[in-house]
């Protein structure tokens, strides 16, 4: 009995995404959230709570692991229980300070504090934490499965906005390989026109004489110049390019921008080859489709 294996085509990836993930620690809530734009390169900023600064590398290579390219913003915060995170209040030391403001109004006849927490919380660390927090491993496990998961999300999101994108690029190649199809007839009838349209400017100028074996030569030569036929055939092969690459490779956008740039110089050379106003209508139509894909294709990774 044979197996199958199905190979699932690569799709195109957008640059836009999202992720948000929260989880708990003990009395932490740990925030992870990621968002990303398209950009030329992997731009990545971070704004990461003091007690994980340690791991930012590490961070960093997760990231880049995974987003290969686009303007990335990367937040890692903590909300801690109000409780918890309330500055204790040193007792003893309030009323250490207590007593000696107290004896030295004593002594001095310096009237006592009208307002006694008011003065006493504002000595030198009555309020000063005194406890270092360092990061677990367990801890640190946690706020990295954090991560990996809000990463997942966002690339979730950006199969997703990059599967929008593909249909859309699919589209507009139809469009353009049934506008470059639709040139055809035109293309036919435009070499008799040409043809008939110098004759008829010659014939009415009686005083001219001519060869007609050398201006048989001469329109030859001249509508050889105006065939479109390489260029028809170079954009066919560019459509055909661009449709392979979209499914073939990953962190394509690159090259789907070089791609549709080669389309662009195929289709306006057609059109100022093409000496026909219909021809150059349908020329017209083509650019503002490859427009549109050339401003979305900003957007795929």
């Amino acid at each position: 009995m044979h197996e199958f294996i199905y190979i699932i085509p690569n799709m195109i990836q957008s640059m836009t995404g999202y992720g948000k993930v929260v989880v708990t620690y003990k009395e932490k809530k740990i925030n992870v959230e990621i968002k990303s734009l398209n950009s030329k390169s992997l731009d990545l900023s971070t704004r990461i709570s003091p007690l994980y600064r340690e791991k930012e590398m590490e961070i960093r290579q997760m990231i880049a692991s995974e987003l290969i390219r686009g303007k990335v913003d990367f937040s890692l915060w903590v909300e801690k229980d109000a409780a918890q995170d309330a500055t204790p209040v040193n007792g003893a030391l309030v009323e250490n300070y207590y007593r000696q403001i107290k004896d030295i109004a004593q002594r001095t006849g310096i009237p006592e504090p009208a307002d006694w927490f008011y003065t006493l919380l504002r000595m030198p660390d009555v309020t000063a934490k005194t406890d270092v927090e360092e990061l677990c491993d367990e801890e640190w496990d946690t706020a990295r499965q954090a991560i990996s998961q809000a990463l997942a999300q966002l690339v979730a999101f950006r199969r997703q906005e990059g599967a929008a994108l593909q249909k859309k690029f699919e589209e507009k190649i139809n469009n353009i390989e049934a506008l470059l199809q639709s040139i055809e007839p035109y293309e036919k009838s435009r070499v008799e026109k040409i043809r008939a349209k110098i004759i008829d400017g010659l014939k009415s100028i009686p005083e001219v004489e001519y060869d007609k074996n050398r201006m048989e030569q001469e329109l030859i030569y001249y509508i050889e110049k105006l065939d479109i036929s390489e260029e028809k055939q170079r954009l066919a092969n560019h459509l055909k390019y661009f449709r392979d690459t979209m499914v073939k490779e990953e962190a394509q956008g690159k090259k789907l921008g070089f791609i549709a740039q080669e389309m662009g110089r195929e289709i306006n050379t057609t059109g100022s080859k093409s000496n026909h106003a219909e021809m150059q209508n349908i020329v017209v139509r083509m650019k503002d489709e490859l427009e549109q894909i050339k401003e979305q294709v900003l957007n795929a990774l």
